[in-house]
């Protein structure tokens, strides 16, 4: 036999140190029949991930989350936004406070016309006896010469006050504006008038300050 024979078959690579080992993963079931090796299940490749609980914080805050800062053009709109809230809330602040002016200032004017009104009526209650002794003259004729000026100039200052005289002979009777003293009938009235004018009645606008003193004739 030659050297070769003797020799034997060559050993596998890699057996020196660590000898080539092998290893059966496959399972045998309880009938005693090989069972075929068991393959992991594929992942679902379409399955989304499952997202992670929010915390406390972040359902508090919906940035909370975000690891970065508005820059740029995102932190300008950021900007604007604001100042255009600010802008806003102080506009209707402004107009809140307009609008109550606008209030303030039409109820001082009433007040300040009605304490007019009430002064003019006041002293104007005051002249009453004057102004009554004046139209007496009047009609007797006794006033003349520099009284009679004065008596005009003293008409024509009332009446820039809205100061009105009214009660005249011949006038329809009416009990918003005349006091009958007197009453007297005729067959030949239609209607009760005035016939006679004691004292003449004065009005600052609608406002009657006295009603007028009459005598009234009316039909039977």
């Amino acid at each position: 036999m030659t050297d070769e024979h003797q020799q034997g078959p060559p050993e596998p690579e890699g057996s020196g140190e660590h000898p080539f080992q092998f290893t059966d993963k496959r399972k045998v079931n309880a009938s005693g029949d090989e069972a075929q090796p068991v393959e992991p299940a594929p992942a679902d490749e379409t399955a989304e991930p499952e997202a992670a609980e929010p915390s406390a914080q972040d359902a508090r805050d919906p940035l909370a989350g975000l690891d970065f800062e508005p820059s740029g053009e995102a932190a300008e709109a950021s900007e604007v936004l604001k100042a255009k809230a600010e802008a806003a809330e102080h506009l209707d602040a402004l107009q809140r406070e307009r609008a109550s002016f606008t209030n303030y200032r039409n109820r001082a004017l009433r007040d300040q016309e009605a304490a007019r009104d009430r002064g003019v009526q006041d002293v104007l209650a005051a002249l009453l006896p004057v102004l009554d002794d004046v139209e007496r003259a009047k009609q007797h004729g006794e006033l003349s010469g520099p009284m009679a000026a004065i008596a005009e100039k003293l008409d024509q200052s009332l009446q820039k006050f809205g100061v009105e005289r009214f009660g005249k002979v011949g006038e329809e009777f009416d009990p918003t504006l005349h006091e009958a003293l007197m009453h007297s009938t005729d067959a030949d009235a239609t209607a009760a008038t005035v016939n006679l004018v004691v004292e003449p009645g004065y009005k600052i606008g609608d406002k009657v300050v006295r009603a007028a003193r009459v005598g009234v004739v009316g039909p039977e």
